[in-house]
């Protein structure tokens, strides 16, 4: 592991040894050698975790709560290319965003789970803060932040109180990471921002906390080539259903869940990308095991119609 990514997953450890110490609980973690033994595989020496970067982005902080810090974990580009890093066995497992309690679903992550043959393994919650992060101390001299673009609707109230009757230019960039390499190298310049960024690049806080919302979090998931068929206590499923669009067909299929007694709790449609006509899929959270009676009617009633994704333990 390179000193560069040590010195991260060190800042990242403290910083998360601070939010327990707040919060007074122990987060939830589970080593690479945890996973293999619920999976009944053992231990394996090849411990490789995929994670949307650069580093220090709010995934890679993600991964390490999930994980924890005893792995070889990789910087990914893009969710797509964390996806494809499987057919190259480059890692074993992948952690990428799925949505955010403010601004809703990532997109491009139930695209890849439709269009790649992987399952969910897991998920975590993670809370999001925001810094305002800038060499200049005085912000009337600040003319362009930098961040990516959903930081920038998450700390939309900020912004416009902190700047008022001033045309400060807002660049999105990629990553929050890449904002506090951009903001760094200029003093007119500031960068929205995780605090392990800017510990990592060394550019002092102005202030702390500035999303919108105090509870923001973003859910992330654990993905990876083999499913996971070990029971949970608590288990939540994922599927992605393909339903007729005739009169009736979407209640139909949801009534088999409600007669079943399974609580759907997240239901969102996607275009199904195929063909000129408007179709969709749906992608569905629920709750119960894929090991469970009642799972395993509805899914062997639909099962041409379905692709399932993974039962895991739940955690959000």
């Amino acid at each position: 592991m390179s000193k560069d990514l040590s010195q991260i997953e060190q800042q990242i450890e403290s910083l998360l040894k601070k939010r327990q110490q707040i919060l007074g609980k122990e987060f939830p973690k589970i080593s690479l050698q945890e996973l293999d033994k619920l999976l009944g595989k053992g231990s394996s020496p090849n411990n490789r975790i995929g994670f949307l970067g650069p580093n220090a982005s709010f995934t890679h902080e993600a991964a390490l709560e999930y994980f924890g810090k005893s792995n070889e974990y990789f910087a990914i580009s893009s969710i797509k290319s964390v996806f494809e890093s499987f057919h190259s066995k480059k890692i074993r497992y992948g952690i990428v965003p799925i949505e955010n309690n403010q601004q809703g679903n990532v997109h491009e992550t139930i695209f890849c789970l439709a269009e790649y043959d992987c399952f969910i393994t897991g998920e975590v919650a993670l809370p999001i803060h925001f810094m305002l992060a800038s060499h200049s101390k005085d912000l009337d001299q600040i003319e362009i932040i930098y961040s990516k673009d959903i930081a920038f609707r998450q700390c939309s109230k900020f912004i416009k109180a902190s700047f008022p009757g001033k045309s400060i230019k807002l660049e999105p960039v990629e990553s929050t990471s890449k904002a506090v390499i951009l903001a760094k190298d200029d003093d007119t310049s500031a960068a929205i921002c995780s605090s392990i960024a800017t510990e990592l690049y060394n550019l002092p806080i102005l202030f702390e906390n500035v999303e919108d919302a105090t509870d923001n979090f973003t859910r992330f998931l654990i993905i990876s080539p083999e499913r996971n068929t070990q029971a949970q206590e608590e288990s939540k499923s994922t599927i992605l259903a393909k339903i007729k669009d005739g009169p009736g067909d979407l209640v139909k299929f949801l009534n088999d869940f409600y007669e079943a007694g399974i609580n759907l709790k997240k239901i969102e449609s996607l275009p199904a990308r195929k063909g000129k006509n408007f179709k969709y899929w749906f992608f569905i959270d629920f709750e119960g095991n894929e090991s469970d009676e009642n799972i395993q009617e509805i899914l062997e009633k639909h099962k041409s119609d379905l692709k399932f994704l993974g039962s895991y333990e739940k955690k959000c």
